[in-house]
This record gives C-alpha cells, sequence and structure tokens, in this order.
C-alpha cells in the first residue's frame, strides 16, 4: 500500500505543478486584463466607436484564440471568457471573429448606452434615394473582403439601372478609394461605364490607409472585377497598400486625389455633385467612404501648407525637426509620444483643454513622464492663430507665443458625413449593439 501511494505521490506532485502554474498564469493573465478594461471605463474610453465584437459567453470556452488574432491588442480574457477590454483600439476588421472555432463572436455597432447610425440600404446596395448606393463601411462592412464584394455588386446594380440615354457628364461617380471605391471603380471600367472616382486623401486605400505601420490585416480570398480572384490570406498594411496600388497601375484605373466632395443634389433624372475642385453631374452616385469622417480642420491661416497633415503614418519622417501636434484625445498623444522617440525632434503638444481627461491612463503616464523629462512641451488652454512655413503662432492664456515649426499634426478628430447625407434624403437606421 505504501509502495502504491509513494508511486502516485511521484506521477500526481508533477501533474500537481502545472495545474498550479497554469492557474497562476491564467489568474495574472485575468487580473491584467481586468485592469486594462477598468482603465478603459475610467478614461471614459469604454465604449467602441465602430464596428466591433460581442461574445457569445454560452459559446466562448476562453481558448484565446481571438485575443491572439487580435493585432491590436483590442482583447482579453476574464473569468475565462474573452472580452472587449480595450475598445478604443478597435478598428473591426473582423480578424477575431474568422478565428474563433464556436462562433461564439458577432461583430455589431452601436452598444446599449451609445447608438450608431447606419445607413439604410436595399439588397442591392441602392438607398431609399433612387440612383444612390452606398457599400463598405459606410453601410456597415468594414472587413476588407466584404467590401470589396460589396463595390463590385454595388455597381453591377448601377449597371443594371442604367437606361435610357444619358443626359449627364457621367454615369457615376465613386466617393472613396478604398477596397470597396476601387471594386467599384474596376466595375466601372469593365461594365465600360463613364465613372470618376474621387478620393479627399492623398493616397488610396481608405480606413486602411489610417493603421499603424505594420498592422496585420486578416482577410480572406477576394473577387475584384478585370483582375479576377485574388488570394490573400494574411498581410501588413504596407503590403495591402502596395497590392491596391499595383492593381490601379495594372488596369490604369483613373482617381481623382485629394478631390473632397461636398454636397450632392439631385437634379433630373441624376444628381449634381459638387467637389473641392468643381462640380459634376452623374446618373448615379456610389459612396464608398469610411465612417472616419472628413478630418476636423482648425480653419486658421496656413492650414493648407503641405507641412500639415491629419494623421501620423511614419514618425521616422520627424526626426530632428520641430513638430507640433494638435489635440487632446490618444490619438494625438500617441502621434506626440511617437515623434519625440526619433532622435533630435523637438516636439510640442497643443490642446484646447485644460486637461487630457478621455485618453488612456498609460497614455496620460506616459506624457507626464516625457513632460517631465523635456521631450514633449505640453500647451493646455491653447489654440492655434496662425500657420506659417518655419513656425506657428499660438494663442495661450499668459498671451501669444510663437514656436519654429516644420511640420503640424492636427488629430482633433473627424466630420462624419451624417448630416450631408440625410439633406440628401437618405434614411437612417440607430444601431445599439446589433448587427
Amino acid at each position: 500500500m505504501g509502495f502504491w501511494f509513494t508511486n502516485l505521490v511521484l506521477y500526481m506532485a508533477p501533474l500537481a505543478i502545472v495545474f498550479f502554474l497554469y492557474f497562476r498564469r491564467r489568474r495574472r493573465r485575468d487580473e491584467k486584463h481586468a485592469q486594462a478594461l477598468q482603465e478603459s471605463r475610467e478614461a471614459g474610453v469604454g465604449e467602441p466607436v465602430s464596428l466591433h465584437p460581442v461574445f457569445d459567453p454560452l459559446r466562448c470556452i476562453g481558448s484565446g484564440s481571438c485575443t491572439k488574432a487580435c493585432p491590436e491588442g483590442a482583447l482579453g480574457l476574464i473569468d475565462g471568457k474573452a472580452q472587449l477590454v480595450n475598445p478604443s483600439v478597435c478598428i473591426g476588421h473582423g480578424a477575431c471573429m474568422a478565428s474563433c472555432p464556436f462562433e461564439a463572436i458577432k461583430l455589431v455597432f452601436g452598444t446599449e448606452r451609445r447608438g450608431v447610425d447606419i445607413p439604410l440600404v436595399k439588397p442591392n446596395f441602392e438607398t431609399n434615394v433612387p440612383g444612390l448606393f452606398i457599400a463598405g463601411e459606410l453601410g456597415g462592412m468594414g472587413l476588407v473582403r466584404k467590401a470589396a464584394e460589396q463595390g463590385r455588386q454595388a455597381m453591377n446594380a448601377i449597371r443594371d439601372t442604367l437606361k435610357g440615354e444619358a443626359d449627364s457628364d457621367l454615369d457615376v461617380i465613386i466617393v472613396g478609394a478604398g477596397p470597396a471605391g476601387i471594386a467599384a471603380g474596376l466595375g466601372a471600367l469593365q461594365h465600360k461605364l463613364r465613372y470618376r472616382i474621387l478620393e479627399q486623401e492623398d493616397s488610396l486605400g481608405g480606413t486602411v490607409y489610417h493603421y499603424p505601420r505594420n498592422k496585420v490585416i486578416m482577410t480572406a480570398p477576394v473577387q475584384l472585377p478585370i483582375v479576377g480572384k485574388v488570394r490573400i490570406s494574411e498581410i501588413s498594411k504596407e503590403a495591402l497598400l502596395e497590392f491596391w496600388n499595383g492593381i490601379v497601375d495594372k488596369t490604369r484605373l483613373e482617381i481623382s486625389f485629394r478631390e473632397r466632395m461636398e454636397s450632392i443634389q439631385p437634379q433630373g433624372k441624376g444628381f449634381l455633385v459638387k467637389t473641392s475642385a468643381g462640380e459634376y453631374s452623374a446618373r448615379a452616385v456610389l459612396l464608398a467612404i469610411g465612417r472616419r469622417g472628413t478630418p476636423r480642420k482648425l480653419d486658421v491661416p496656413g492650414e493648407d501648407l503641405p507641412k500639415v497633415v491629419y494623421r501620423l503614418i511614419d514618425p521616422e519622417q520627424y526626426r530632428g525637426q520641430n513638430v507640433l501636434v494638435v489635440g487632446g484625445g490618444d490619438s494625438a498623444l500617441e502621434a506626440a509620444l511617437a515623434i519625440a522617440d526619433e532622435a533630435g525632434s523637438c516636439v510640442a503638444l497643443s490642446y484646447r483643454g485644460d486637461a487630457f481627461g478621455r485618453v488612456k491612463v498609460k497614455n496620460r503616464q506616459r506624457l507626464n513622464d516625457a513632460q517631465q523629462n523635456g521631450r514633449i512641451h505640453v500647451l493646455l488652454k491653447s489654440n492655434v492663430v496662425r500657420i506659417q512655413p518655419g513656425e506657428v503662432l499660438l494663442e495661450l492664456e499668459s498671451g501669444q507665443e510663437t514656436l519654429p515649426n516644420d511640420a503640424v499634426i492636427i488629430s482633433a478628430g473627424g466630420v462624419l458625413p451624417t448630416d450631408l447625407l440625410k439633406q440628401v434624403g437618405i434614411r437612417f437606421e440607430t444601431k445599439h449593439g446589433t448587427a
């Protein structure tokens, strides 16, 4: 009896140690993720702003496949169940949903407390306004593959609606050069339609263009007009943008960059579309724009200078420069901190408020450290008055101050096109945590 008991102890002891280490690691992981969720709530960023995952606790077994698949680190495991612990960084590309082996995840817009307006569209992507179509992220689809598929299908539907003689400049105007807009443009080429693609940015890619460097995009084979089926399983942001640029070059797809849509007005059997460069009449309009909206501007003299941008793509390009970052959100703080890490850079952060309230705790702590170490000059209760080639004039409580300046990054959020679309007559549905 003693012999068997001794052998049992010898066999069970390693197993007990393994279980002890596993559960200790799990407890620490849960505590870490719970702390991240608490910090998000305390910072006032506990509500996701775009398409995001919700989890069925009955189906979720806590495998962690979704947390590993999320390149943003937005997900965590608490008490053995997946949760969205860092909502502000979720971009809704759906890698988590695709990775879940038990279909415990679905993507939704809005929450019980915060509704999100989504335009109502028919199965052919036409809105309640005849001739006005919506595809991609604005209509609720942020996934790269499905957005491109919607763009292709929407253009097929537009071709079918164009009947009779044309009395307009164009058959279709496509607004946005993201996956949906590019696929739609290829469809217009394929159907030999007179088209124009408007893109307010200086490069294509849509929402993908705004992802941080090396962000991994999880997608699947995509069917593109003219090009055919393209198989992509896992690709970085840079490689994906290179892929889209290659498609545009190969097919000679024409895109009008730096041309912003300003209004859409019904005109006869079509529309009059006014842009920052002119106006066009079109028989149909396809909105393939994202939900980031048009960057909010300061409306100050000099804002049109080439050195003024509204996003940070590569901190290295600001090495050794005097940079002003404007804004009080996480994107502004993260941009200032990233540039401050570059050798020789001199960074100032301007915010009209008296404190950085709605930001993640870690970003606030990092900013405090950088400020104490003299790496970032923080200017609260300040406003930009004028931007000049070599300097920037700010208004502070103590008076005006001029800073030497090589570049300005404005991170003041975006203006969604909801009001513009409602003026055209498009109906919206408010989503409260539904697909």
